[in-house]
């Protein structure tokens, strides 16, 4: 039985946290380990962490950005790693999901792809919970959750240069990464519209968690992601419609 390390992530979402712990813990292929990893926002939003007892907590006194998921998950020891955001409620069968399409085909998966028809992050075709597919679906990039194999972290930290934004991007160069040095690809494992327990995100959770006053896409411009896409883009990734 392959084994799987979840990451959580504390910001600005208490009132999810719980949720998502417990649907994380339910998974029909169970996590071996759970680590929550809690970066300090402006104003110190107060996270109930006492009931999160099977977890590895990191508590840190600065906000690292989104980055830093990915350095906590260095961590791990397990077969595969899943990172997720904190407005991501996965459906029962999601890691079971996930193996079974990485053990036919290595590469990243993740809740929510994205294909890109220009560089200015402004027109795409998403695939996942919010545009179910049947099959499994290369895309560009992925998000909303990350799962892969531990080895692919090698080539997320082959390169360390400082980020357009600590708010994103991280997505966008963890593609790039395998694409440069593994050469592999992402990919969104099947939603299908009948079997809701495959999926990544309760899609009416995702929509109320996701679009709140705490989300990025809310709080910030666009532009920031079309930089960060445009700055990848000129390092030579490779986009499927462009």
């Amino acid at each position: 039985m392959k084994t799987v390390t979840a990451i959580l992530n504390c910001f600005r979402r208490p009132h999810a946290l719980k949720r998502q712990y417990e649907s994380v813990k339910k998974q029909s292929i169970a996590p071996t380990a759970i680590m929550v990893w809690k970066n300090n926002p402006m104003n110190d939003t107060q996270f109930d962490l006492s009931e999160l007892n099977e977890a590895a907590i990191s508590v840190n006194s600065v906000n690292y950005g989104v980055w830093s998921r990915f350095a906590f998950a260095l961590n791990s020891r397990t077969d595969y790693i899943c990172i997720f955001d904190d407005d991501t409620i996965p459906s029962e069968n999601w890691f079971k999901n996930c193996i079974d399409c990485a053990e036919k085909q290595n590469g990243l998966y993740g809740t929510i792809g994205v294909t890109f028809n220009d560089l200015n992050y402004s027109s795409y075709t998403r695939h996942g919970w919010a545009n179910p597919n049947d099959q499994t679906q290369k895309v560009d990039i992925v998000g909303h959750s990350w799962f892969f194999h531990r080895d692919l972290l090698s080539a997320f930290w082959r390169e360390v240069s400082v980020p357009v934004s600590t708010l994103c991007g991280e997505d966008m160069h963890f593609s790039y990464s395998i694409q440069k040095y593994l050469g592999l690809s992402t990919y969104v494992p099947p939603h299908p519209k009948d079997d809701k327990t495959m999926w990544g995100s309760n899609p009416s959770l995702a929509y109320e968690l996701g679009c709140d006053k705490n989300a990025i896409s809310v709080n910030y411009h666009s532009q920031i992601f079309g930089e960060s896409l445009k700055h990848y883009h000129s390092k030579g990734f490779k986009l499927i419609n462009l």
